[in-house]
């Protein structure tokens, strides 16, 4: 319940947020500020899917390499119960 009043932002608590970072940084410094809030959050979102990818990729091929393990014991299983 308190992570859901902590993003809780509304009307006025907004309000002083927006004031705050005015006074920070300037009229002008926002759109560059937001340029590089938007290009950091784009270079995360890159990163993290790449990341999945990889993730998903190598999970892939464990799975073919164990089918292969499994395919070869049993051919091998296979060639010991002919011989016997």
């Amino acid at each position: 319940m308190n992570s859901i009043l902590l993003f809780n932002f509304l009307g006025p608590e907004m309000l002083v947020v927006f004031f705050a970072i005015l006074l920070l940084f300037g009229g002008k410094k926002i759109p560059e500020l937001m340029k590089g809030i938007g290009k950091g959050i784009r270079e995360f979102n890159t990163a993290r899917g790449t990341l999945e990818k990889e993730l998903k990729d190598g999970l892939k091929e464990d799975e073919i390499r164990e089918r292969e393990r499994e395919r070869a014991r049993e051919k091998q299983n296979d060639f010991i119960s002919r011989n016997d």
